[in-house]
């Protein structure tokens, strides 16, 4: 009787695939499956999802720490994802994981996140998709407390799967593991400011800085529970419908 096939893993990321966060992500893909990873070739953060449509992608092999077989990607963390599915995959993944991220995830950044919109492009092809991210942006962040936040979350969805359109969003601090909570998506912004500059060539330029700005007034969303010490998982989906507005707007006429 023939051996069962491993599940096949696939990782990526929007750091970049020689990232230290995708490699510690890989550690943990390969304690449950075989694992591929395809990410971009270089840093993409906070492209959200965007796909590339007006110049070609290319696709390079590479040894990663000599361990596990990746192919860097000339476009974005959805890009990386649509390519791995369509072209250079040998079988379909059973589940798709991104991370680590060097960064917070949590909140409004969901929106502007490569990280968790190479998650939900596999969550739209129709693989069981999962964002990682630790809170530290620091290159050499201790991230052992987010792998074992993997490893369970991971886990999880092997044995359970999830419901179709869902993808899971986890955020956890640096350092070991308090805990894992469950918890909504805090209701949160950026307040933007641009510095403007003049370039040698009289040219007008900016610079975006800006605050974080939490509007939540209760302790239930994902960023109170990473303030708090813990990992939290949101569930997220793509679909933007505004159904309560829709159901109050069903019967007027335009």
């Amino acid at each position: 009787m023939p051996k069962p096939e491993k599940p096949l893993i696939l990782v990526c990321n929007d750091d970049g695939i020689f990232s230290n966060g995708i490699k510690a992500l890989a550690e943990v893909a390969d304690e449950f499956g075989d694992v591929e990873i395809v990410a971009p070739d270089r840093q993409q953060s906070a492209v959200g999802h965007a796909i590339t449509v007006a110049t070609p992608l290319r696709a390079r092999a590479f040894m990663i720490d000599n361990r596990f077989s990746g192919q860097a990607v000339s476009g974005t963390p959805a890009d990386s994802i649509k390519l791995a599915h369509n072209q250079l995959l040998n079988r379909k993944p059973d589940l798709v994981v991104s991370g680590i991220n060097h960064g917070s995830n949590a909140g409004i950044n969901i929106i502007y996140s490569g990280t968790v919109s190479a998650a939900t492009e596999g969550t739209i092809l129709g693989y069981p998709s999962i964002a990682f991210s630790c809170t530290d942006f620091e290159e050499k962040a201790d991230l052992t407390g987010c792998q074992e936040a993997a490893r369970k979350v991971i886990g999880y969805v092997l044995n359970h799967g999830l419901p179709k359109g869902v993808t899971l969003n986890v955020n956890a601090p640096s350092g070991p593991l308090k805990g894992i909570k469950w918890a909504r998506q805090a209701n949160s912004r950026y307040i933007e400011e641009f510095e403007g500059r003049i370039d040698p060539h009289n040219r007008s330029y900016y610079w975006m800085t800006g605050k974080f700005q939490l509007l939540d007034d209760d302790d239930q969303n994902d960023i109170s529970m990473i303030e708090k010490g813990y990992a939290s998982v949101t569930p997220i989906q793509y679909d933007l419908t505004a159904y309560s507005l829709l159901n109050d707007l069903k019967d007027i006429q335009l």
